[in-house]
């Protein structure tokens, strides 16, 4: 066998020749090696140790998927009861700032503050630069531990709200039940308290009340809420309306027209209870308006001129 090697220019040839032991060790390297090669690979492929090599490897991978899976489900389930959670909490929150809302302008209508300086309805505004750096690092929020905070804090100002409710609600019943002004409007005293001549007999006699000079049918209201006491015809009061409050006082509204109330009615301070009339003893229309302390008469005036609490 004769081997021919020519360079790429073609411009030189070399040649050798193989004897017949050479040609015998190249068949032997270019056929026995593949040959042997090919021979112990299937014999490998159909032994037992491939089944075991591969089945080890699978049952690890498989092991360590199932376990990821596990990882995964319990990552989710914790998930779910973590959302579950946020959206009670939240639902709570907001019932409650609600409920805070409502309180506050109910607030706001009973102190009378100015239209707009506290607007329940709109969202409090907020603003200013950031503290923030820009190279800080980012902190995962603590949802669970802000909402709590949010709570404590809507907790508090629910406590400060009805606090201060049940002050004004305290303040509104003092007021209520607080003696004080004229029973009717547009009207001028005509007689005042004390000893006087009687405009029937002319003699020096006790009048226990004060006489407001009023038109016929004209509004007469009460000067504090109670409970009516008395509401009838007397023969010298004429149509007489009694209302009992606390602390002991009692008010006295006569000569009406006619009563626009009954006894055991509960009123409200300047309820119109009668309407201005002369009934009774009386030469002219007008209210007369008497107060006793402790079940005795004493002067309207000091109640009359009692300013608002």
């Amino acid at each position: 066998m004769k081997i021919i090697i020519v360079n790429k220019d073609h411009a030189q040839a070399r040649s050798f020749t193989l004897g017949g032991w050479t040609r015998a060790f190249l068949s032997v390297c270019l056929l026995g090696i593949p040959t042997f090669v090919g021979a112990w690979g299937y014999s490998w492929l159909v032994s037992d140790e491939k089944g075991g090599f591969f089945n080890s490897d699978t049952k690890a991978w498989m092991d360590i998927l199932s376990a990821r899976e596990s990882e995964i489900e319990q990552e989710r389930e914790a998930s779910e009861a973590q959302i579950a959670a946020l959206t009670s909490k939240m639902a709570e929150l907001q019932a409650r700032l609600m409920r805070l809302d409502a309180l506050g302008e109910k607030l706001t209508s009973a102190a009378n503050l100015e239209q707009g300086e506290f607007d329940f309805g709109q969202v409090p505004a907020l603003g200013g630069p950031s503290a923030a750096t820009p190279d800080a690092a980012y902190a995962k929020p603590d949802f669970f531990a802000a909402i709590d905070q949010l709570s404590a804090q809507v907790d508090s100002r629910e406590q400060q709200l009805n606090t201060i409710d049940a002050l004004l609600a305290n303040r509104s019943l003092q007021q209520e039940t607080w003696v004080s002004g004229a029973p009717v409007a547009n009207a001028w005293v005509s007689s005042r308290y004390g000893y006087r001549k009687d405009p029937f007999t002319g003699k020096t006699e006790f009048h226990s009340g004060i006489d407001f000079t009023a038109r016929q049918g004209s509004k007469v209201s009460t000067v504090a809420a109670g409970i009516v006491n008395w509401s009838g015809r007397h023969p010298e009061y004429g149509n007489m309306v009694e209302i009992k409050h606390g602390d002991g006082l009692v008010t006295r509204y006569a000569h009406n027209k006619s009563n626009l109330v009954k006894a055991g009615d509960v009123v409200k301070k300047g309820q119109v209870i009668a309407l201005s009339g002369s009934t009774g003893r009386s030469t002219a229309p007008h209210v007369h308006f008497e107060v006793y302390k402790n079940g005795r008469v004493v002067d309207p005036a000091a109640y009359i001129r009692r300013t608002n609490r």
